[in-house]
């Protein structure tokens, strides 16, 4: 939850609350696995000031269909969405 707090703050430059766990996900690939954690989060800022993302989108769970997402995170976004 810390390590969270803190990449949010890195890459997005605004603070969160961490709250509940929502889903797990493991993902397996060739040679290794990625553990993936989805957390419910408050943003506590009001404005971000990205550091190191060069695109991002606050969304709807609706809207969210429109993106594409890599294996580990599609299973994490269904999973959000009730569809897993």
């Amino acid at each position: 939850e810390g390590a969270l707090a803190r990449e949010v703050s890195e890459r997005l430059g605004a603070r969160v609350e961490v709250g509940q766990l929502i889903s797990f996900v493991n993902h397996p690939y060739e040679k290794y696995a990625v553990d993936l954690y989805l957390y419910e989060c408050t943003l506590l800022d009001d404005q971000l000031h990205c550091r190191a993302v060069k695109e991002y989108a606050w969304v709807t769970s609706k809207e969210m269909e429109a993106y594409s997402f890599p294996p580990v995170d599609e299973a994490s976004m269904s999973k959000l969405l009730g569809e897993g």
